[in-house]
């Protein structure tokens, strides 16, 4: 054999299966010069007649620039294509980003000033309501000594039950001299009748701003953990399981979980329920043409805003505020696991379930950790609290009395609330009995007489301060950056 040579051996009939068919190169790119400072030349953009033949080059010019690839039609099958072209479409609509402003967290007083005298409020009323279900009528101040966390009181509870004489009377232990034990007054005791009557003429009511709250949950239950602490915030009855529960089974039903954790679940769907704040809001409005068309699918429902103090002039805040009111509106009884957890469209879901959530309740705010309590509940994201900075023309978020409250702005006006419940107008009717008791201590005990107890209206004796922001931080309206407020609300929770 000649050295050197090598016998050219001809390709097999049956290629092998493995082995990957033939593919023609990717196309040629130009080098661009390398830049006088130096430094490797860098290719260019593919060649004109390159790009422009090819139905797979046209999709992947369409994909670069954020459009759907299934942008042309044919006319055999314009029918499949027209349907295909507007399933990504609407694909395409949830994934957009829109261009999103960080705010600054500015104070208001006025709300400030509301969240701080109803908790002193609330702190009371359960306070009342514990001592109705004692089965001695009274209670010591040993019994009561650990409950200021759960009250969420700033003092010792004893010092807070001393301040109010009007409501709780102060007397020795019948067999240890030296316990203080504390009863009802009788002013106590006939605002907790009024309260029972009220309980009772609005039962309806209560039946469906709970039966709102279960329709908005992913399986129609909520775990009575978390029910338990919104029973004050919704308006609900103090023995609400054993007396509203039960006289409505048509309504609710208790179950038990396999961990044997109890729920409240939703027994029928009530139709007529299944309307937002939002969307009645919009419905009673004399002008009705836009919720017309929101019915008919051509428009989407604006959430109210009402912005702090200089931030409504802002370019850049109105930009980003008409994006997001152009969103399409869902409700939040309507089932959204078909949306994408990280568009737009979800954020905006999101917003309208905090929303109808503090519109359900009587004082339109709550806790924080209320809600959190209810995040898998209610579908909502790890971090759905950041919505609350996001948005202070919606929400506020307060940070009075070593806890974090959220209310809903459009709710108050100069510091009282736009549509009072009645079971609120008798709690104002409490607190002045509360403030007689803490100006006049033991002589408020005979200001009071059960007449003006009675009375519709009563004055409220301390004056509402104006609405007023005071700007913390820096004199810039806006960041683009994420903001700080929910790391630093959260160590004081």
């Amino acid at each position: 054999m000649i050295s050197g040579f090598r016998p050219r051996i001809a390709p097999a009939q049956n290629p092998s299966p493995l082995r990957r068919p033939y593919t023609s190169p990717p196309p040629l790119r130009r080098l661009e010069p390398a830049p006088e400072h130096g430094g490797a030349a860098r290719p260019a953009k593919p060649l004109p007649e390159q790009v422009s033949g090819g139905r797979r080059w046209r999709a992947l010019k369409l994909r670069r620039r954020g459009l759907p690839p299934m942008s042309f039609r044919t006319e055999a099958s314009g029918g499949l294509f027209s349907a295909l072209r507007r399933s990504l479409l609407h694909q395409h609509q949830q994934c957009r980003r829109i261009t999103k402003v960080r705010l600054k967290w500015v104070k208001n007083r006025s709300l400030d000033h509301v969240i701080d005298t109803e908790t002193d409020l609330k702190a009371a009323c359960l306070l009342k309501d514990a001592i109705k279900r004692s089965s001695t009528g009274f209670l010591t101040a040993k019994s009561v000594a650990d409950w200021q966390k759960a009250l969420g009181l700033t003092v010792p509870v004893l010092r807070f039950l001393r301040r109010y004489p009007t409501l709780f009377h102060e007397f020795p232990h019948a067999r240890y001299a030296g316990l203080p034990c504390f009863k009802l007054t009788d002013a106590a005791l006939l605002l907790d009748s009024q309260e029972k009557s009220i309980h009772q003429n609005h039962e309806h009511d209560t039946v469906e701003r709970l039966s709102k709250v279960l329709m908005m949950t992913k399986t129609k239950t909520v775990p009575l953990q978390s029910l338990i602490p919104l029973k004050w915030d919704l308006g609900l009855p103090d023995n609400f399981m054993k007396t509203l529960i039960p006289n409505h089974p048509d309504h609710f039903r208790f179950v038990k979980a396999v961990s044997g954790d109890a729920y409240l679940k939703l027994v029928n769907w009530p139709e007529s329920y299944a309307v937002s704040a939002l969307e009645k809001r919009n419905e009673s409005n004399e002008v009705g043409g836009e919720y017309r068309q929101f019915k008919r699918g051509q428009t989407a429902l604006a959430f109210p805003m009402n912005f702090p103090r200089g931030y409504g002039a802002q370019k850049k805040v109105k930009a980003w505020m008409e994006e997001f009111q152009k969103l399409p509106y869902i409700s939040p009884y309507e089932d959204s696991r078909h949306i994408d957890p990280s568009s737009d469209l979800m954020e905006k879901r999101v917003v309208g379930v905090l929303h109808e959530i503090l519109s359900l309740t009587i004082h339109k705010k709550t806790k924080r950790n209320y809600l959190r309590s209810l995040r898998e509940e209610l579908n909502l994201p790890h971090k759905f609290t950041r919505i609350f900075t996001r948005y202070p023309g919606v929400f506020y978020l307060s940070l009075k009395c070593k806890t974090t409250t959220v209310a809903l702005r459009e709710g108050y006006r100069r510091g009282k609330l736009v549509d009072p419940h009645p079971l609120v107008r008798l709690r104002e009717k409490f607190y002045h009995v509360m403030r007689t008791g803490l100006i006049y201590r033991g002589k408020g005990l005979g200001m009071i007489p059960p007449e003006e107890i009675l009375l519709d209206d009563v004055e409220d004796e301390t004056e509402q301060e104006e609405s007023e922001e005071e700007e913390l931080g820096t004199s810039e309206g806006c960041y683009e950056e994420t903001s700080e407020m929910d790391d630093e609300s959260d160590g004081q929770e």
